[in-house]
C-alpha cells in the first residue's frame, strides 16, 4: 500500500495485533448481531448432538473406512428425526436469539468481540472444509455417481427420477465427476489457511451455489446440506465483503484487517498447530487414501457379494409359464415378464408391467453392507430388483425384491448352454413358474466409445 494514501477520519481501520490492540470499539448493533452468530454458528458447526457421539463409540477405529470418516465430517445437527431438514435451522436460530439476550446482558460493558470473532472463524473454516473434502474426494475417484449398471442402460429413460437422470448422466463422464472433486477438494484446502479463506469462498459460493440448485432442478435429497455449506462460506466471506466492495466496485484505498490473536502462550502455539496436523492427517491423508484404495477395490454404491458365474447381461424371456398356463408375449401384461438382467453382483432385475414401489431415497449415504446399497434401483421404475441368493450345489436361486422385502421367489436354474438359462420354481404368491431365458448379445454406446476412444471409429 503506498504510504501517502489518506484515510477519511470516519473511516474504520483495524489495528495491530493481539489482545493490547487498540482497535474502534463496536456498535451495540453489532455487538448483538455477533452474539446471534456466534451462539448459531457454534452450534451448526461443532457436534454436540448425543448422537453424533453414538456414532464416534460404534466405528471400529482398528479398521477405520472411508464410510465412517464420510459420516463423521457430513454433520449437521438434527431435533427432528434423520433427516436434515430447515425446520432444525429455525430451532438453532431460536436457541441463538434467547442466547444472544442473556449473553448481552451478563456482558454490557464489552468493547469488541475480535477474539471471538477470530476464533468463530477458526471453527467455521475447519467446518467447511470438512464437509468439502468429503464430497471432494469421492467425486474426485469417481465413487458418488459410478457407471450405470447393466438394468439401469435397460431401463426406460422415463422410468428414471430427474434425479437419477443427473447422477447416471454423470456417471458415464467419470474424468468430469473427478473435476468437480478436484474443485471441491481445492476449495476445502484453500479454507486450511487464514490468508487464502476469502479466495477459497470464491470458489466455493458459486460451486456449491449450482449443487444447491441442481439439487432442487432435479428432486436431490442433499439441497439442505448444500445449502447449509454455502451459508457457512457466505459467512466466511463477509468477513472481507466490504473491503472487497471498496477496493474493487468504489476503487477506494482499502486497509486489510490486521487483527491477529495472541500466541505468545507456547502451550496455545503449540496446540494450534497439533491440531491442524490431526486436522489434515485424518481428513486428508487417511481419507485421501482410504478413498482411493475403495475407488480400486471397495466401491460402495452397488453390491460386491458375486452372482451367477458368467451370466451377467441381459435375457429375453423366450417362454413363460404360470401355473401351467403359456403366456404369450404381451407389452400390457402386468404377469408375464419382458425381459431380464443378470449383473455381475448378485442382483436380478426383471422387466414387467405390474406396479411397483420405487425406492425414493436419494440422501448421500456410504454402505458396506450390500443389503443397504441402494443406488442401482433407487429412483427407477420400470424394473423389479432382486438379491438373490446362490446354492450352486442344489442349482437354486433364492430372490428377494430389495424394495418388497415380501416378495420372493425360490427357483432351480439349469443352464443347458453359455446362452439359455431355464428357471422352474414358486413365487412368494404360490404360483407356479416355468421360465427360459436366452441371452441377447447387446453392445452399449458409451461402453464402445471407452473402447475405442472418442476419435476412434466403432460399430454397434
Amino acid at each position: 500500500m503506498p504510504q501517502n494514501l489518506t484515510y477519511p477520519a470516519s473511516a474504520k481501520v483495524p489495528h495491530a495485533t493481539g489482545s493490547d490492540a487498540a482497535s474502534a470499539a463496536w456498535s451495540p448493533f453489532e455487538k448483538v448481531l455477533f452474539r446471534v452468530a456466534f451462539i448459531y454458528f457454534a452450534i451448526q458447526s461443532i457436534p454436540l448432538d448425543w448422537k453424533y457421539f453414538r456414532r464416534i463409540f460404534q466405528i471400529n477405529w482398528l479398521n477405520l473406512t472411508y464410510g465412517d470418516i464420510f459420516d463423521l465430517a457430513r454433520y449437521q445437527p438434527r431435533f427432528f428425526g434423520e433427516q436434515d431438514t430447515f425446520a432444525n435451522w429455525l430451532v438453532i436460530l431460536v436457541i441463538a436469539i434467547a442466547g444472544a439476550v442473556i449473553w448481552g446482558n451478563r456482558d454490557k460493558d464489552r468493547r469488541d468481540y475480535n477474539q471471538l470473532y477470530y476464533w468463530l472463524r477458526v471453527v467455521v473454516r475447519y467446518r467447511l472444509a470438512a464437509g468439502l473434502i468429503a464430497y471432494g474426494f469421492i467425486k474426485f475417484y469417481p465413487l458418488q455417481a459410478p457407471e450405470p449398471s447393466l438394468s439401469n442402460l435397460n431401463t426406460a429413460y422415463g422410468d428414471f427420477s430427474a434425479w437419477k437422470l443427473f447422477a447416471l448422466s454423470l456417471g458415464v463422464v467419470p474424468n468430469y465427476e473427478s473435476f468437480l472433486g478436484l474443485v471441491e477438494l481445492i476449495g476445502g484446502l484453500l479454507l486450511l489457511h487464514r490468508k487464502t479463506t476469502t479466495i477459497a469462498t470464491l470458489i466455493i459460493i458459486p460451486f456449491t451455489g449450482n449443487v444447491f440448485f441442481s439439487n432442487l432442478a432435479y428432486e436431490g435429497g442433499e439441497y439442505v446440506y448444500s445449502f447449509y455449506l454455502i451459508i457457512l462460506a457466505l459467512f466466511l466471506f463477509a468477513f472481507d465483503a466490504n473491503r472487497l466492495f471498496r477496493l474493487f466496485a468504489l476503487e477506494k484505498p482499502t486497509v486489510p484487517n490486521l487483527f491477529k490473536p495472541d500466541f505468545s502462550d507456547a502451550r496455545l502455539k503449540f496446540g494450534r498447530v497439533a491440531l491442524k496436523a490431526v486436522f489434515v492427517l485424518f481428513f486428508v491423508v487417511i481419507y485421501g487414501s482410504k478413498t482411493y484404495a475403495g475407488y480400486h477395490s471397495n466401491p460402495y454404491q452397488y453390491p460386491t457379494k458375486a452372482g451367477l458365474p458368467n451370466a451377467a447381461g441381459l435375457y429375453n424371456v423366450e417362454e413363460f409359464v404360470i401355473n401351467g398356463d403359456t403366456l404369450a408375449y404381451s407389452a400390457l401384461d402386468s404377469v408375464r415378464w419382458k425381459d431380464v438382467v443378470f449383473e455381475k453382483w448378485a442382483t436380478l432385475s426383471i422387466r414387467a408391467s405390474r406396479p411397483r414401489v420405487i425406492d425414493s431415497t436419494n440422501v448421500e449415504q456410504i454402505h458396506f453392507d450390500d443389503a443397504k446399497r441402494n443406488f442401482e434401483f433407487a429412483g427407477s421404475g420400470g424394473r423389479n430388483y432382486y438379491g438373490y441368493e446362490l446354492d450352486e450345489n442344489t442349482k437354486t436361486l433364492k430372490l428377494i425384491n430389495k424394495v418388497n422385502a415380501s416378495d420372493q421367489i425360490l427357483l432351480h436354474y439349469t443352464r443347458p448352454d453359455s446362452a439359455t438359462i431355464r428357471l422352474s420354481g414358486v413365487s412368494s404368491g404360490r404360483d407356479s413358474l416355468q421360465v427360459v431365458l436366452k441371452k441377447i448379445n447387446k453392445k452399449y454406446l458409451f461402453q464402445e466409445v471407452k473402447k475405442v476412444g472418442r476419435r476412434g471409429e466403432f460399430k454397434l
